[in-house]
């Protein structure tokens, strides 16, 4: 007996997630985008931490607030950044390695 599985994008995107481990982006951003916000970050010496660090990282990435927290959230959940004590986030890959 065959059973079909239909899943829409977010069920997809969520169980490509749990299963396979893939690197989604947030919503609303692509694969280019998270190497724009890489680059910010390392320019601003790879600490985000308070708004003298997000502003000129959205600016030369070309994110909102809400998409530059997001991605923060996407770097720490992939490995790619950890969080600090003042809550604030580090990248830890490429130029910030």
């Amino acid at each position: 007996m065959k059973t079909s599985l239909h899943l829409g994008f977010g069920s997809a995107a969520a169980l490509c997630l749990v299963l396979a481990g893939c690197d989604v982006p947030p919503e609303g951003t692509t694969v280019e985008d998270v190497s724009k916000f890489e680059s910010a970050v390392a320019s601003v010496g790879c600490d985000l931490v308070g708004e003298s660090d997000y502003l000129p990282v959205e600016l030369q990435a070309g994110l909102t607030r809400e998409q530059s927290t997001a991605m923060a959230g996407y770097m720490v959940s992939t490995g790619k950044a950890v969080r600090l004590s003042n809550g604030g986030v580090r990248l830890t890959t490429g130029a910030c390695a």
